[in-house]
């Protein structure tokens, strides 16, 4: 056999092999599915739901207003209309929309439409953007539960999905970061300034006085 002879086989191999490695690429990108909530500090949600199993990834970002591109101080200035959002990225086949969307409610306090825990003004309130009819319907179900569980009325909105504009790296993983950062309890490495804040901020305290046992992020 000569050395093309040879050779012509393993090339179709070898093109048979990235076929199967791009096809189990794009099938599994499509496996995923994205939702999309604002629960106040973008910070605090991202660091809930990348504790969950299932859920692949949480990027801190902005959306549901007007402004292209906006900066944080732009957002938490108000004149934007965007709020503090969560891309969640997630796999149906471990975690589904339903089980998120209760969690979501669960994690916050959607009674309170003025923002969320210390944070206040239009940027830090509660809402949900649904990319579709079944993450729409699976939301306002998630929300009827919600009010039904607490008794009490539900304010977080369920709206369309719109442009999701990603928070610079310095807010990507705050929870987890290392880099020392001055807060007004002195310099701390970034993970521990979180810690700091969200205490101080009461988001736990508060979460758990509303939810009790059903609270998926506050410890006992």
């Amino acid at each position: 056999m000569t050395l093309v002879q040879t050779a012509k086989p393993f090339a179709l191999a070898l093109m048979i092999a990235l076929g199967v490695f791009a096809q189990s690429k794009t099938s599994h990108a499509a496996e995923t599915e994205t939702l999309t909530v604002a629960g106040g500090c973008f910070w605090c949600v991202e660091s809930d739901f990348e504790s969950v199993k299932g859920v692949k990834e949480a990027i801190s970002g902005f959306t549901g207003g007007k402004t292209a591109n906006p900066t944080y101080k732009q957002v938490t200035g108000g004149k934007t209309g965007h709020y503090e959002a969560v891309q969640i990225i997630f796999d149906p086949s471990v975690v589904s929309r339903d089980v998120l969307l209760a969690k979501f409610f669960r994690s916050v306090d959607p009674t309170d439409a003025g923002g969320q825990f210390c944070d206040r003004g239009a940027s830090y309130r509660t809402a949900i953007f649904a990319n579709g009819p079944a993450q729409k319907s699976a939301a306002e179900k998630a929300k009827a539960d919600a009010a039904a569980a607490l008794g009490q009325s539900v304010v977080t909105p369920v709206v369309g999905a719109s442009k999701f504009y990603p928070a610079d790296a310095s807010h990507q993983d705050y929870y987890k970061g290392s880099k020392i950062v001055l807060t007004r309890f002195g310099p701390k490495k970034q993970s521990k300034a979180y810690k700091a804040y969200r205490n101080a901020c009461g988001r736990d305290q508060r979460v758990k006085q509303l939810w009790g046992s059903a609270a998926p992020f506050v410890g006992g």
